[in-house]
């Protein structure tokens, strides 16, 4: 095997635009006028990665637990700030906090235990590992909550009179919206259960392709996959259940009564 990873030169980087344009193009086509946000898009993805790249270089070559611990701080702010966006429905304060202990606790409990218990990464800090490993990690429960928000937001609105109705009858609040938290939990982990069905056999995750790009003995890096993948699907249940269980009962008040729409 090779033990290096081929270059790629500023001009072989943009001849991969193509692809844009390509995209651009059908939209025109078919008179979808998405030719902006796709222009946006590109951009700055282009931006922030070539961004982030030189502040890697910056951090792997002087390494010390503030600056690791300074970039996970960056990136787990943005994750919370970008699943609060991706709800649809309109979200109350209390619920925003919700989803932020939620995303913070179930994604960096699982990364430190994944790197310090699995890993034994020394020093614990290495940016090396710690920031790309916690990044996947953040990023799949930042995708996880978002659905299971989406999902409790909607079906809270819309299943209103079904609530109200169980709770006339006696129903406690849990009991009430049982079934809701369940489809809510399941909505967020079903896509990280279908990826991980398909993976190996439809397609090579991207951080087991980068290993082996960079000449890293596939089956080592086959390892590494699997252990990240079972510490996404962690990461993405502790994050999911921490929200669900907290999440239902701001919909409620202290007297176990379905808060209007307006104090939601």
């Amino acid at each position: 095997m090779k033990d290096h990873v081929m270059d790629l030169s500023i001009l072989q980087l943009a001849i991969a635009y193509i692809f844009v344009l390509l995209l651009l193009i059908v939209f025109r086509k078919r008179g979808i006028r998405r030719e902006k946000q796709i222009l946006i898009a590109a951009t700055r993805m282009t931006v922030q990665l070539t961004f982030m790249g030189y502040i890697l270089m910056y951090v792997f070559h002087n390494p010390s637990w503030w600056l690791t611990s300074l970039m996970i701080l960056v990136m787990v702010s943005f994750a919370v700030f970008n699943s609060w966006k991706r709800v649809k429905e309109p979200l109350g304060r209390e619920l925003k906090q919700i989803m932020a202990i939620a995303l913070i606790a179930g994604s960096l409990i699982i990364a430190v235990l994944f790197i310090l218990l699995i890993l034994q990464v020394k020093p614990w800090f290495d940016p090396q590992y710690f920031i790309p490993i916690s990044g996947m990690i953040i990023g799949n429960a930042m995708t996880g909550i978002s659905l299971g928000a989406n999902k409790l937001c909607w079906e809270m609105k819309t299943q209103r009179e079904r609530i109200e109705n169980s709770l006339m009858l006696g129903a406690e609040p849990h009991d009430a919206v049982h079934q809701i938290v369940n489809d809510a939990f399941d909505s967020a982990i079903l896509p990280t259960m279908n990826n991980m069905l398909t993976m190996g056999i439809v397609s090579l995750p991207g951080m087991m392709t980068g290993q082996i790009l960079s000449g890293t003995v596939p089956l080592t890096a086959i390892r590494y996959q699997i252990g990240i993948m079972l510490a996404i699907l962690g990461s993405t249940t502790l994050t999911v259940v921490i929200f669900v269980i907290l999440g239902y009962r701001t919909f409620f008040t202290k007297s176990k009564q379905l808060k209007s729409q307006s104090q939601e």
